[in-house]
């Protein structure tokens, strides 16, 4: 079974894929053709996934899965949350990061939780997947693995970031890796 994935991240579509298996081959918007902007305006993470895979519906006519992710702390009041790859202003990770650092400047209480909502648009019926996992915003940057926000992240229960985990441990544990396998079950449950 094909599905459309709405990125072009590689990462994301490594991570999904390594996660799903063999049994589905999951397309890029590159695969398909596509190089639109898909829109996100959406103020919650299930709005913006819910838009990309409306518009690849409307669009391509394919069954397809979009998501949303962020970073959301709660000394920030939950910010950068769906603005978490355009925090600064711009798409620059660095700058990003930079920014949440510097707005936790000082502040002792840094619990945060990375969240994914996934919309699965199948057969034109819509379903929606998350996954979240708590954890601690870190004082500086540590390690050279994953992508975003992951070198200041610390999962609950860890003693190191993200982005000092083997790819292989992060998608054991990851937002994506938990919503990406309630999508897993359910297609596997429903497609025999």
């Amino acid at each position: 079974m094909e599905l459309v994935f709405a990125t072009n991240n590689a990462h994301k579509l490594e991570e999904v894929q390594a996660i799903i298996g063999d049994r589905f081959t999951i397309k890029s918007l590159t695969d398909i053709g596509c190089s639109d902007d898909i829109p996100e305006t959406g103020v919650t993470f299930e709005e913006n996934a819910q838009q990309k895979t409306a518009y690849l519906v409307a669009h391509y006519g394919l069954n397809c899965f979009g998501d949303d992710s962020g970073l959301e702390v709660d000394a920030l009041n939950k910010e950068p949350g769906v603005y978490s790859a355009r925090y600064s202003g711009s798409r620059d990770m660095e700058k990003n990061i930079d920014l949440v650092l510097s707005r936790l400047s000082g502040e002792v209480a840094r619990t945060a939780r990375f969240r994914t909502v996934i919309s699965l648009s199948l057969n034109n019926q819509q379903y929606f997947f998350e996954g979240a996992i708590e954890g601690q915003i870190i004082h500086e940057r540590r390690g050279t693995g994953g992508f975003g926000y992951d070198p200041i992240f610390i999962p609950e229960g860890y003693d190191k970031t993200f982005a000092e985990m083997t790819s292989d441990e992060k998608n054991q544990i990851s937002h994506r890796a938990i919503a990406v396998g309630k999508l897993a079950a359910f297609l596997k449950a429903n497609q025999g």
